[in-house]
């Protein structure tokens, strides 16, 4: 029978990603679903402390400003349509207080500074080559903040351009954590607000950035997020209703496929077992004072207990507040 679709195999990764690792994400809004997962399962991850970030410029300045560890200052934020914003951050980072903006972008920093000294593992996902320069000072905006459109001249980074300013910050925290591995990827959501010929040549630029990345740096390597969603899954059905974002579907596919290539059999076994006991302390009984609730409670906190004990670097302090609170 022929096969309807293009399966490639990835193989097993020369460097394994374990809960034993100090892991930061960071980059595009792909960063926050693998990263999300990461976290949900116990890795210890730090994700996004500057917001979901996009062009690989804006994820070099903010590498940067980790390692420094140098602070905002209210002078580095603006106001607009109500709100004090960062260009350096998400909109998340934005609030109708100055020194609320300020606090959040300041306390995320010192917490991303630490986690980023402690790394052994850094995962980058590159959304876009295309970027919004500010006309005034000609720093590259990681978000544009709704602000008009002639505030920013829109151009693309060339391949050479995206190697060369992320390659410092690379060797930098190598010489400063020499267990240092980084895992890049490119995102498979398009960026279809700049036209579809465009997004294709700047995922292209990425792309091949990327190799030029690895090819520079031997603790660097790819990790083809974009291509098992352009090339193996291949299909609207693997997108969400926008026609832009992969789907939940396409999301656990990669996931799986991410897992087969840098997860060891033990972490596989754990992320299972982590697995059924979030789910089980999410459960709502329509119950909770029958025997039977109370006697599953209490094999749950065991277990909980029992694989605590086992990996001493796990923690299921929220899942016993939340299995153990009045229905």
């Amino acid at each position: 029978m022929p096969s309807f679709r293009t399966v490639f195999e990835i193989g097993a990764a020369d460097c394994t990603i374990s809960h034993r690792n100090s892991i930061v994400a960071i980059g595009s809004c792909f960063t926050e679903h693998i990263g999300g997962r990461l976290q949900a399962y116990k890795f210890k991850t730090a994700l996004n402390p500057f917001g979901i970030l996009y062009n690989p410029a804006s994820i070099a300045a903010a590498l940067e400003r980790l390692r420094s560890g140098r602070s905002y200052e209210a002078g580095d934020l603006f106001q607009h349509q109500g709100l004090w914003h960062s260009f350096d951050h998400h909109g998340r980072y934005s609030f109708p207080d100055r020194e609320q903006a300020l606090d959040k972008i300041n306390s995320d920093l010192r917490d991303g500074a630490v986690a980023l000294r402690q790394a052994d593992r850094l995962l980058l996902t590159l959304g876009t080559a295309g970027v919004f320069v500010v006309q005034k000072t000609g720093r590259i905006a990681a978000n544009c903040h709704k602000l008009p459109g002639d505030t920013f001249e829109r151009r693309r980074m060339s391949v050479s351009e995206i190697a060369d300013c992320l390659s410092p910050v690379f060797e930098q925290m190598k010489s400063e954590s020499p267990d240092l591995r980084i895992v890049l990827t490119v995102s498979p959501v398009r960026h279809l607000r700049e036209g579809f010929v465009e997004n294709q040549r700047s995922k292209a630029a990425l792309v091949l950035a990327v190799e030029e990345l690895c090819r520079r740096h031997d603790f660097a390597r790819y990790f083809p997020a974009y291509e098992l969603l352009m090339d193996d899954l291949r299909d609207y059905r693997f997108y969400e209703a926008d026609m832009v974002h992969p789907s939940l579907a396409a999301i656990d596919y990669i996931w799986e496929q991410f897992a087969g290539s840098y997860f060891t059999e033990e972490t596989r076994r754990i992320i299972a077992a982590v697995q059924k006991l979030i789910t089980a302390a999410a459960h709502r009984p329509f119950h909770p004072e029958s025997p039977a609730h109370r006697a599953f409670v209490e094999r749950t906190l065991a277990d909980m207990a029992e694989l605590e004990r086992q990996y001493s670097f796990l923690d299921f302090s929220a899942e016993r507040s939340e299995i153990s609170r009045p229905v």
